[in-house]
């Protein structure tokens, strides 16, 4: 029987385990068991078996695994394969050209595209083609600067059909932090879009591109610009500029590369931390991209699947790009945003229209449709037949929030737990291993194939079911995840493999229940010690959220000269809300210590207009926990609305913090 053929017996397990142990006993549902448990004992058969299966090779490998130099550990050496083939050629030598394999749905410029396969084939071959005469060849990096539009996905797979690098930058990101990226990776060719838009404005890319290179020590042979004619054409500089359409040349074939040549390189800069280059191995990730479409998400070659994140994420890479055009199913790219482009009905919209069987966003997204369109004014006359499932990832979903997103769309909601690090998921509630559908509150399912995960304390010792401590890693790593960071491998060892010896240190702070359930509470930064006691500042979130009235909340810890720490809240109201400010502040500390209890010390309480977050919908807690501490902040260039943080620095002050704080700066994290 077929993974696809169990997916209809989504009966509960009976399981118990210790924190410690490597395989949960899961006498209810064996086969996540029997399959789990070979993943950690049997690598190289089950890999192999996986390999072998799902993926088509140029050249077998040598070996499953050479874990002879940890970190470094090889998945698939001395194997030679080509993401491109796989992703496109391979369906349209299987007669499957005419399936549809991207739906490009943009509100904003009021327009729909279908792109089959054979389209996307044709134009990425070619594309490849006019790269390969400017110069790009095998091991060569090329930037990537663009929206959200099919030729993104086109400028991705024509860059690694010659067996390039591709380094995607979000589309509007600044100057300066383009820039960066460009002298780090030093690309042969950038290819970017003239433009992009956002509700109510157009962003000019090929001036932030030009303004970039400029800046930059490193220059790029040439720059591919697509014009978005039917929102603005621009100028192109004759000395550095070339056109999409003059690129476009005779298809060129595939070049095949070892299993732990690069991918992509994706810069990654959290909420903090100075851009990191995530360096992706090509074998593993393909094997365990196409493994997850069905194992993890459920997903059939028929279906219509939407993740709705962008390129420039990582899950846009894995699950926009790669993932559904590996499996041959159609990826839906929705350039707008959950409420404002036009309306909050458009996620619904977009689920009737395409008949989405499956949707993965963050939290976010609802929790904004939530707060907009509290009783789906807006989406009630769209049929929600088609969706199945609906995945969630990326931060924190509170119980309120969740329990919205069942109502309203009346489909099962499962979150996952993945990090750029890894590329797919670490955790997971698995639909093609039959794992029951409603798991434990908070949890973000249990471990997924090749991932041991463990809980410890500082010290390194395992902490017991139910206790806080430091999620990670016991090694080696499944394939797929990062092989090193580009051009610092030392930087790779030291920051996520030397605290913990042995261990992948996630660096987010979780517990494990008696069953095996993962919860991952928070960045371990986001753990506030009051009193020495440890408290989550998700557990404090959810207390508030449950109360009718609000809509976002964010908690932090400030400094107190008793307890050293105490919980900071700001929060977000419904519209339509008049309740006095004070009056619901103390509702609130009520309400928390009567959930959570006084131990929270919870009594700093502070109404906002908004929260910041990256554009991927993280809470940047630390930037707020900072500014209250009245240090410097440099903002990343992730950040969605910086704006925020003027009424942000009122709320804080009324509270006695942030009275002399700079105001927060998106900085250039040369």
């Amino acid at each position: 029987m077929s993974r696809s053929q169990k997916t209809n017996d989504f009966s509960g397990s009976d399981r118990s385990c210790t924190a410690s142990s490597t395989v949960c006993i899961d006498s209810g549902n064996p086969l996540y068991h029997d399959v789990y448990r070979r993943s950690i004992e049997e690598p190289q058969a089950f890999w192999g078996e996986l390999a072998e299966n799902l993926i088509d090779w140029d050249k077998p490998w040598d070996t499953v695994v050479d874990d002879s130099n940890r970190p470094f550990t090889k998945w698939y050496v001395g194997g030679q394969l080509n993401a491109c083939y796989n992703a496109l050629d391979r369906h349209v030598q299987n007669n499957k050209g005419n399936k549809v394999a991207l739906i490009h749905d943009s509100p904003m410029t009021n327009t729909i595209r279908r792109v089959t396969y054979n389209e996307l084939y044709e134009k990425v071959s070619r594309l490849a083609g006019g790269l390969k005469k400017l110069g790009v060849k095998k091991g060569d990096r090329v930037v990537i600067y663009m929206p959200l539009i099919p030729e993104a996905i086109m400028a991705m797979l024509a860059t690694v059909r010659l067996g390039a690098i591709h380094s995607v930058v979000f589309g509007g990101f600044a100057a300066s932090e383009l820039c960066t990226r460009i002298e780090h990776a030093e690309p042969k060719v950038i290819i970017a879009a003239n433009c992009g838009i956002e509700p109510n404005k157009i962003i000019h890319y090929l001036d932030i591109l030009h303004e970039a290179v400029e800046m930059s020590k490193w220059k790029p042979r040439t720059n591919v610009i697509f014009q978005r004619i039917n929102i603005l054409i621009s100028d192109l500089d004759k000395r550095m500029d070339v056109s999409w359409e003059s690129t476009l040349d005779e298809p060129t074939g595939c070049v095949p590369v070892e299993a732990n040549d690069p991918l992509y390189i994706l810069y990654t800069s959290g909420t903090t931390d100075k851009p990191k280059g995530i360096t992706r191995p090509t074998g593993g990730h393909l094997v365990t991209l196409m493994y997850t479409m069905d194992t993890i998400y459920g997903v059939q070659p028929d279906d219509v699947w939407w993740n709705a994140s962008d390129l420039g994420w990582v899950v846009g890479h894995s699950y926009i790009c790669y993932g559904p055009l590996l499996y041959g199913a159609t990826s839906v790219m929705y350039e707008g945003k959950p409420d404002r482009t036009p309306d909050p009905g458009q996620y619904f919209r977009l689920i009737d229209q395409h008949k989405v069987t499956a949707l993965f966003s963050v939290p976010t997204s609802f929790r904004v449709l939530r707060r907009t369109d509290p009783d789906v004014k807006y989406g009630k006359k769209y049929s929600m037949k088609s969706l199945r499932t609906i995945f969630i990832a990326g931060e924190h979903c509170d119980s309120e929030t969740k329990m919205w997103i069942e109502k309203t769309f009346k489909v099962p909601v499962l979150n996952n737990w993945w990090q750029t690090e890894t590329g797919s998921a670490m955790t997971a509630t698995c639909v093609g291993l039959a794992q029951n559908l409603n798991p434990p509150n908070f949890t973000t399912g249990l471990p997924f194939c090749g991932y041991d995960i463990r809980v410890l304390h500082p010290d390194g010792t395992e902490a017991d079911p139910n206790e806080l401590g430091r999620l990670v890693v016991k090694l080696p790593l499944p394939p797929g995840t990062m092989s090193t960071l580009y051009r610092n491998a030392e930087l790779f060892e030291n920051l996520y493999f030397q605290k913990y010896p042995g261990y992948y240190d996630t660096m987010d702070a979780g517990y494990k229940d008696e069953k095996g359930y993962i919860y991952v509470t928070a960045r371990d930064d986001d753990v506030i010690n009051v009193a020495g006691h440890r408290i989550s500042t998700s557990s404090l979130e959810d207390a508030v959220l449950r109360h009718p009235d609000i809509a976002d909340a964010a908690v932090f810890g400030v400094p107190e000269p008793t307890k050293g720490q105490i919980p900071l809240c700001l929060y977000v109201i419904k519209e339509g809300v008049s309740k006095a400010t004070a009056k619901l502040s103390v509702e609130l500390i009520t309400l928390i210590r009567e959930v959570i209890g006084p131990i929270a010390a919870f009594r700093l309480v502070g109404r906002v207009d908004g929260l910041p977050r990256t554009r991927s919908g993280k809470t940047m807690r630390k930037a707020m926990a900072d500014f209250a501490a009245n240090k410097t902040v440099i903002l990343p260039a992730t950040i969605e609305d910086v704006e925020v943080f003027e009424d942000i620095r009122r709320a804080l002050q009324e509270l006695g913090y942030a009275m002399n704080a700079p105001m927060p700066v998106v900085g250039n994290k040369k």
